[in-house]
């Protein structure tokens, strides 16, 4: 961590706490807003963004004390904050251009807009500031596809037992809908368009390429730092 100028610790722990905030506010106010809220209420939690929004807090506050500390950022801990951005990034990607189009004037009210816009943006950044781009190697990108991974599983179980993520909604997003008229293989000329095998797909080389990009900027952004 010596070689990490003052300019760029006092930055990342700008950055790092407006994460850690703005995903504890944003996820306070989506649980208060109550069920009739989309992705509101106690069920809150069983929805990417805020899974990710807690994941991406946790790693801003553990990086937080360990830069404060003086600690060695290991190489592990650099790929951990690499995917918990990736992963961000999906959250604030999927919703300004997936879901607050079919939402309306109320998508981007202050949680969605703490939780999908200011807790990628100050994520990303900080990834920027603070990450070695040079500790992660270009392999290791395959991980990004790991919490989406997971959470397609999470919930393709709540959608055969039945839980109900909205009211009515046996299923989180319209893409992880295997119900819907285009199923899983098809194709539909109306919502979601195509089968959530497909929507999947699409995401995860979505997140393979936004890894890949990252290491790039990061990359670029360590040279010009030194």
């Amino acid at each position: 961590m010596n070689n990490i100028s003052k300019t760029r610790k006092t930055v990342s722990y700008v950055l790092k706490a407006v994460t850690v905030l703005s995903a504890l506010i944003g996820t306070f106010l989506s649980a208060y807003a109550g069920r009739e809220s989309f992705m509101g209420g106690s069920r809150v939690f069983m929805y990417f963004t805020i899974q990710s929004n807690i994941a991406i807090a946790v790693i801003c506050a553990i990086g937080f004390m360990k830069l404060l500390g003086g600690k060695k950022i290991s190489k592990v801990w650099n790929v951990v904050k690499f995917v918990g951005t990736v992963s961000i990034t999906l959250t604030g990607v999927v919703f300004g251009v997936l879901l607050a189009p079919l939402l309306g004037a109320n998508a981007w009210n202050i949680q969605n807009t703490l939780t999908h816009l200011v807790v990628p943006v100050a994520a990303v950044l900080d990834f920027f500031v603070i990450v070695s781009a040079d500790q992660i190697e270009r392999g290791n990108v395959i991980y990004v596809i790991i919490p989406p991974v997971l959470y397609a599983v999470y919930a393709g179980i709540g959608f055969v037992r039945g839980w109900e993520f909205a009211g009515g909604a046996n299923y989180p997003y319209f893409f992880l809908n295997w119900g819907s008229p285009a199923g899983a293989f098809g194709f539909t000329s109306e919502l979601p368009f195509m089968g959530t095998v497909w929507w999947i797909a699409l995401l995860l080389l979505f997140l393979i390429a936004v890894g890949h990009l990252y290491l790039t900027i990061g990359r670029l952004f360590l040279k010009r730092s030194r």
